[in-house]
């Protein structure tokens, strides 16, 4: 078999390359749209299957540097932290908190299920960590940051592989169970949308980029990610194994608690900017990376734990957040979102209220709170739980 190494200039130049795959593909066709399927996971499963083909037929295998990718997945973790305002928080209301603690309520419970029932399989219980919060309400992203941890610091086989393809269920699986769960509950209670006549319109403003917020951007985010390595160092000389991108989260989260409190503005749209492009470099590197014929061994043990993961969230979803969040139209919303989210990511909650808004009427409440949360929040609080499982399992 023919072994191709390609190093951090190659793996980023492919990568490029993987993510115009996913573009044109996302164009081209309609269901991964539908199932609102990030780019460059499009082009990256692609490119992981005509892998996977060529290394069991014995005719190739390519490995990657993966040293940008690290920087990448950093630099996309360390924007989140800038966005983790707890001032908005507060602003939301009560709600946002309510939905704030059930999200927080299904990362424990997604990750006792997952760890458990690997641990009855006889897999590591780590890797029931890959089949638990990181794939389902993490997502592509947080899948490919603690899949690779877990397989250099904790020897964890096949972690990375397994967690994004439970991420990649999680897409589909979130989108389809949503529609009816909340369709079902606004049919039999006759619940009614209250905001039809309200008018509840938000004008987004998007001010053009200029290259002093660019830059400015860039350096917040260089003196975060600089000082999170020292916050990690200290977690680590007390045995807390933690992921590089925490201490930088944590520290983009008090500069920019800090900065709201003194009254002045960061340049957030720019930051938002350098974030998402550093997610689908990652994302790409991280997909493009997998080594599918890994999860082999791992078919069964897998298929049953996604399983029960989903009825848990149904479970959850439609008993729990539905009853919690009022038992109302907005209560409907939420629900739906939040499979969205809980198994996927927020842009399938946001289609997943989208869909019910167009067909029963307008939800203003819950498309404030389930962004808030789903973007802004979550995925901070998933990392620090997150952590800390991996430290006490």
């Amino acid at each position: 078999m023919t072994t191709i190494s390609l190093d951090m200039y190659q793996a980023i130049a492919l990568a490029a390359l993987v993510y115009c795959l996913g573009g044109v593909l996302v164009k081209k066709l309609p269901f991964l749209s539908k199932y609102c399927i990030p780019i460059p996971v499009a082009g990256g499963i692609v490119f992981a299957l005509v892998h996977l083909v060529l290394y069991s037929a014995g005719i190739l295998e390519i490995t990657f540097d993966s040293t940008l990718q690290t920087v990448f997945m950093t630099v996309f973790f360390c924007s989140v932290g800038f966005t983790a305002c707890f001032k908005l928080l507060k602003k939301g209301g009560v709600q946002v908190f309510m939905f704030l603690g059930l999200a927080i309520g299904i990362v424990v419970l997604q990750n006792i299920l997952g760890s458990s029932l690997a641990t009855v399989f006889g897999l590591d219980s780590k890797l029931g960590l890959c089949m638990g919060s990181i794939p389902l309400v993490g997502g592509h992203g947080t899948a490919g940051s603690f899949g690779p941890l877990l397989e250099d610091n904790y020897a964890v086989v096949g972690a990375n592989t397994v967690a994004v393809a439970a991420a990649t269920y999680g897409l589909v699986s979130g989108s389809m169970m949503g529609g009816p769960i909340a369709r079902r509950r606004v049919e039999k209670l006759g619940l009614k949308s209250t905001a039809a006549a309200e008018g509840n319109e938000v004008a987004e403003v998007n001010d053009p980029i200029d290259a002093k917020k660019f830059t400015n951007a860039a350096l917040f985010l260089a003196i975060a990610i600089g000082l999170g390595t020292i916050v990690t160092a200290g977690f680590n000389m007390i045995h807390f194994t933690m992921p590089a991108y925490i201490g930088a989260m944590l520290i983009a989260a008090a500069i920019r608690n800090i900065w709201d409190a003194r009254g002045v503005d960061l340049p957030m749209q720019e930051i938002d900017t350098l974030g998402s492009l550093s997610l689908n470099l990652f994302l790409s590197m991280a997909l493009m990376s997998l080594k599918l014929w890994q999860l082999i061994d791992l078919a069964l043990p897998m298929i049953v734990i996604l399983l029960v993961q989903t009825v848990l969230m149904f479970l959850y979803a439609n008993f729990v957040v539905f009853n919690v969040m009022g038992r109302d139209y907005e209560a409907a919303a939420m629900t739906t979102a939040f499979c969205g989210f809980g198994m996927g990511a927020t842009p399938n909650a946001m289609a997943n209220m989208k869909a019910l808004a167009e067909r029963y009427g307008a939800a203003p409440r819950a498309f404030f709170v389930v962004p808030l949360v789903g973007s802004l929040f979550i995925d901070f609080f998933n990392g620090i739980i997150l952590t800390t499982f991996i430290n006490f399992l």
